[in-house]
């Protein structure tokens, strides 16, 4: 069963950006809060697709709900002026060279000592000079510096990981990238196939899906509602769905998730299509008998810059989608403004749909 104490809050994100687009307000509010949050990047992979890890690997490698290191966004010193005059060539707090090369020497020695492993040489780097021992997290490429990342020999899903994993430790969010081929790799082509109807040969990744989720013991498990019809955000709803249905079973039975599920409003395609609240989905989300769903709101006037500066991480898809920075930046406090417009709040709010028991 889950586990109480677990505050994780899981994100099923059909593509990478889905649940930063959709959720990135309500992640950066629960990361303030000091709760967890794990991302499932489900359709993140090529035409070739597929790790094939084991699930003794998947630990190993450190998949799940872990803490990414350093659990901080890293910034950039370089550019922080000293508060004093300082010699050309100094450190910028000006101490002795040689007393700062004796400091970087005793952190060294004490951090073997803790741990107990010469090789570990895990001390911090006192001089800010970046060696070939200790890099700067700086200078290191997706480190959640926000710094521009030359990706003009990577494909496409290889560039979308990228962004998904800084975008990962901007929010200092877990990640799971499953891998899994998006729906033009899978034979989809144009919109009319990409928003229309799952063929009855593209089955919902349900067991693979299933399996992540349970084995993080979140507190809720954020499913798309599939608004604008993307097939794999349909095939997402799909399995949210599915458990939401699953009966108890004799041996090993999984948890009642009703209560513990709540459904998010894809954006931008519900921003695109005017999407009103549940009513507009009659007839394409098919609940179990008996539940019905609850809007919830949160208050995310706070944070909705950092939800924008999380964005423009994925440079790839921000034109793509709304032709500029400036044009993702409006169009993000057109419809937050109306969400909380409709939950009766001031500012700007997301909305998920928890689902919930007559």
């Amino acid at each position: 069963m889950l586990s109480s104490g677990a505050m994780t809050h899981v994100f099923i994100s059909p593509h990478p950006d889905d649940a930063a687009l959709s959720c990135g307000g309500l992640i950066a509010s629960l990361r303030e809060l000091g709760q967890n949050v794990t991302i499932i990047s489900v359709f993140s992979g090529g035409p070739r697709a597929g790790n094939g890890l084991s699930e003794y690997q998947r630990a190993a490698l450190g998949f799940g709900s872990k803490a990414i290191w350093p659990s901080t966004e890293a910034f950039r010193r370089d550019n922080i002026g000293a508060d004093v005059p300082v010699p050309a060539g100094a450190a910028p707090w000006a101490a002795d060279p040689e007393r700062v090369a004796l400091t970087q020497e005793y952190a060294n020695t004490q951090a073997r000592q803790f741990w107990q492993r010469a090789a570990w040489t895990r001390s911090a780097n006192v001089t800010n000079i970046a060696t070939p021992e200790r890099p700067l997290a700086d200078a290191v490429g997706g480190q959640g510096s926000g710094e521009t990342i030359d990706f003009a020999a990577a494909d496409a899903m290889t560039i979308r990981r990228a962004e998904d994993e800084r975008y990962a430790f901007f929010m200092e969010a877990s990640l799971i990238q499953l891998d899994l081929p998006d729906a033009v790799f899978r034979g989809y082509e144009g919109d009319e196939q990409l928003l229309g109807a799952v063929r009855e040969d593209d089955p919902a990744p349900y067991e693979l899906l299933r399996r992540e989720i349970l084995r993080l013991e979140p507190q809720i498990v954020y499913f798309p509602l599939a608004i604008g019809g993307h097939v794999d955000h349909q095939l997402c709803r799909e399995v949210g769905l599915a458990m939401l249905d699953e009966g108890r079973q004799w041996v090993m039975p999984g948890p009642d998730l009703v209560g513990r599920t709540a459904f998010y409003e894809d954006f931008p395609y519900a921003w695109w299509h005017d999407f009103a609240g549940a009513a507009d989905l009659a007839g394409t989300m098919a609940l179990p008998p008996g539940v019905s769903l609850q809007a919830r709101y949160c208050d995310i006037g706070e944070v909705l810059e950092r939800k924008a500066s999380g964005l423009t991480l994925y440079a790839s898809q921000v034109v793509r989608l709304f032709e500029s920075e400036q044009g993702m930046r409006d169009d993000l406090a057109g419809f937050h403004a109306r969400v909380a417009l409709a939950g009766g709040m001031r500012g700007f709010a997301e909305r998920t749909w928890t689902p919930v028991r007559a």
